[in-house]
């Protein structure tokens, strides 16, 4: 009951007041944002949500944060790698998740959730299982189970698990634990990155049998 009539009326009001409460900070990042980015302080990506009824098919949305990386490119023109493109600045924001506060707007708008499996990447979409691709039988949130239990430190495999578990079995406490250990896991500044990368390295396939034929 909770998840079907509760949920999307206290992620509405939660993202609402938090908008409000949090304006100076807005104000403060756009500003110093533009100046360490050299230009515009806000990064939008496409990222699938929630399955509609209607289609079968996850609805595409645009995903707003602050921006942490430059667009320097090679000789080339291709992006150079994420190491070289993250700045000071950039680490700041994704050790505090600051960068992650413009979902705010995503999830009052309804496009996301406050608590959910991670909105990630369209092109992913063809790469899951079918039993991973139950992850977007609810709305991406701006932090879940997955985020709790290791953020981006874990595998890829560990992290669907979550995901899946979460939805499985949302309720209202279950939210209440973990924006709570969340709020610690964001102080402590845990997770932040893997051993091999300083973001999460790519999601491609499923090589293990176990997870490709589910």
């Amino acid at each position: 009951m909770y998840a079907k009539f509760f949920k999307r009326p206290i992620d509405f009001a939660l993202s609402f007041l938090a908008l409000i409460v949090l304006s100076p900070v807005f104000l403060i990042l756009i500003v110093s944002g533009a100046a360490a980015m050299k230009g515009n302080p806000f990064f939008t990506q496409l990222r699938p949500g929630k399955i509609s009824k209607k289609t079968g098919e996850e609805k595409i949305f645009r995903l707003i944060k602050f921006r942490t990386m430059t667009c320097e490119k090679d000789e080339e023109g291709n992006l150079l790698p994420d190491e070289e493109r993250l700045t000071k600045y950039g680490k700041f924001l994704r050790s505090t998740s600051l960068d992650e506060l413009p979902e705010l707007f995503n999830i009052l708008k309804g496009d996301m959730s406050v608590i959910g499996p991670r909105p990630l990447l369209v092109e992913y979409l063809p790469l899951y299982s079918n039993q991973q691709r139950r992850r977007h039988e609810v709305r991406p949130g701006l932090t879940g189970l997955a985020q709790i239990n290791g953020r981006n430190a874990t595998t890829w495999e560990e992290r669907f698990e979550f995901d899946v578990e979460y939805v499985n079995g949302i309720t209202f406490s279950g939210d209440v634990k973990i924006i709570m250990l969340t709020a610690v896991k964001v102080l402590k500044r845990e997770g932040i990155s893997n051993e091999e990368s300083v973001t999460m390295q790519a999601f491609v396939g499923n090589t293990n049998e176990e997870y490709a034929n589910v």
